[in-house]
C-alpha cells in the first residue's frame, strides 16, 4: 500500500461525517444565539423588563461571560469525558436557566440566571466548535459555520422583536432540546490520528517544514488574546448599537431593517474572505479588516444618523464575519491537533464579559455612547497591532505562519 493511501486511511476521522458536521454546525448556531441576537435581546430587556442601559451591559456580560467559563471547563474535560454527556449537561443547564428566566424577572435574579445559561451554552458550544476543529479541514468547517450565521442572525433579528420576553426564552429552550434526538451524531471521543500520521511521515520529516516543532508556545495564546480584544469591540458595539441609535433619534423602523438586512453581509464576508486568503494569506487581509473595523466603528463617535447607521452596521457585519474567518482559520493552521479549539468560545466569551461591562461603566460615568464607540474602535486597532507583530515577527523566520492560507 502506498504512503498516500496509508495517510488517507489514517486521516479518516469520524468528525468528517456529514452527520457530525451538520449537528456541530447547528449546535454552534444555537450556542451563539444570544451573541448574534444581542441587539434586540438587549432592547427587550429594557422595554419589556425595565432594565437600565447600565444593567443591560451587566446582564449581557454575564450571559456571554458564562459562555467563556463553560468553554474553559470543557477544554479541561473534553479529552477525558464523553462529548455526548458534555452536550447533555450543557443543554440541561441552559434549558433550566432559560426556563427560570421566564418567571424570575428581577435584575439580580436575571443577572445570575443569564450567567448560568451562558455557562451551559458554553459547554454545549465548545463541544460543537471542537468537533468542527477535529475535522480534516477545520478552516472550511469554520467558514461554513460563519456562513450559516448570516441566516440565523437575520432570523433572530427579524423574529425575536415580535416575541414577548418569555417567547424569546422559549425559542432558545426549544432550539437546545432539538439537539437530543441527534446526539448520537457526535463522536464521543477524539481520534488521535495526528500521532499515526506523524509516524507515517517520519521518513519524510527532513524534507518538510517543521511548523509545529518550531512554533513558539506563546503563538496560539497570542492569537486567543487578540480574539478576546476583538470581541471586546464586537460585544460592546453589538450590545448597544440599537439602544445608541434610538438614543440619537434614528428612525426606529429603519434601525430594525438595517439590523436584519445587514446580516446578509456575512455571506459576502465569508466568500470574500476565502478569495482573499487564497491569494494573500490570512494575516495580511486580517490586518486590513481590523483597521477598517476600527474606522467604521469610530464613524459613530460624532453621533448616529440613519445614513451613518446604515454604513456602519453593514460594514460591521461584513467585517465581523470576515475577521472571524481569519482568526479561527489562523488558530486552525497553527494548531492542527485542535487542542486550542475549545478555547475559542472562551476567548470570545471573555471579550463579551469585558466589552459590555466596560461599555456599561462608561455609560454609568455619563460619558455617553460616543465614548463607548471610541473604546470599541481602540480595541479593534489594538487587535490589529497584535496581528501586525505576529506577521512581521514570522515573515522571515516562519513564512508558513505569516502567509498561511
Amino acid at each position: 500500500m502506498s504512503t498516500a493511501s496509508n495517510l488517507s486511511s489514517i486521516s479518516k476521522s469520524p468528525f468528517d461525517s456529514w452527520r457530525t458536521i451538520v449537528i456541530s454546525l447547528y449546535m454552534t448556531l444555537v450556542g451563539y444565539g444570544v451573541l448574534v441576537g444581542i441587539p434586540v435581546i438587549s432592547t427587550a430587556w429594557v422595554t419589556l423588563l425595565g432594565f437600565s442601559e447600565v444593567e443591560v451591559g451587566r446582564v449581557a456580560g454575564a450571559d456571554l461571560g458564562g459562555l467563556s467559563l463553560g468553554a474553559i471547563l470543557t477544554s479541561l474535560l473534553i479529552s477525558r469525558v464523553n462529548r455526548r454527556w458534555l452536550v447533555i449537561c450543557g443543554l440541561g443547564i441552559a434549558v433550566l436557566a432559560n426556563w427560570l428566566c421566564i418567571t424570575l424577572v428581577d435584575y439580580n435574579q436575571v443577572l445570575w440566571l443569564r450567567l448560568l445559561a451562558g455557562f451551559g451554552s458554553g459547554i454545549y458550544t465548545a463541544v460543537a466548535v471542537t468537533s468542527l476543529g477535529a475535522s480534516s479541514k477545520p478552516a472550511l468547517a469554520y467558514n461554513a459555520m460563519l456562513f450559516a450565521f448570516a441566516f440565523s442572525q437575520a432570523l433572530e433579528l427579524h423574529f425575536l422583536p415580535l416575541l414577548s420576553m418569555a417567547g424569546i426564552y422559549w425559542v432558545f429552550i426549544c432550539c437546545f432540546l432539538i439537539t437530543l434526538p441527534f446526539i448520537r451524531w457526535i463522536p464521543p471521543y477524539a481520534v488521535a490520528r495526528e500521532v499515526a500520521v506523524e509516524s507515517e511521515l517520519a521518513p519524510q520529516a527532513a524534507t518538510m517544514e517543521p511548523r509545529q516543532a518550531a512554533m513558539p508556545n506563546y503563538v496560539p495564546w497570542l492569537c486567543l488574546a487578540a480574539m478576546v480584544i476583538t470581541y471586546i469591540n464586537i460585544g460592546s458595539y453589538w450590545t448597544y448599537i440599537e439602544l445608541a441609535a434610538l438614543n440619537d433619534k434614528a428612525t426606529p423602523s429603519w434601525i430594525n431593517q438595517v439590523l436584519v438586512w445587514s446580516s446578509f453581509c456575512s455571506l459576502v464576508g465569508c466568500a470574500f474572505a476565502t478569495v482573499l486568503s487564497n491569494r494573500f494569506g490570512l494575516l495580511r487581509p486580517l490586518l486590513v479588516a481590523l483597521l477598517t473595523m476600527g474606522l467604521i466603528v469610530g464613524l459613530l463617535v460624532n453621533g448616529i444618523t440613519d445614513m451613518t447607521l446604515l454604513v456602519s452596521v453593514f460594514s460591521f457585519n461584513l467585517l465581523w464575519i470576515f475577521i472571524d474567518v481569519y482568526q479561527m482559520s489562523t488558530i486552525a493552521n497553527i494548531d492542527p491537533v485542535g487542542k486550542y479549539a475549545a478555547l475559542m468560545p472562551a476567548a470570545q466569551g471573555l471579550g463579551q464579559i469585558i466589552g459590555p461591562n466596560l461599555a456599561a461603566s462608561i455609560l454609568g460615568l455619563q460619558l455617553g455612547y460616543s465614548s463607548v464607540f471610541l473604546m470599541c474602535s481602540g480595541a479593534a486597532l489594538l487587535a490589529m497591532l497584535i496581528y501586525t507583530f505576529m506577521f512581521f515577527r514570522f515573515k522571515t523566520s516562519m513564512p508558513s505562519l505569516a502567509y498561511a492560507t
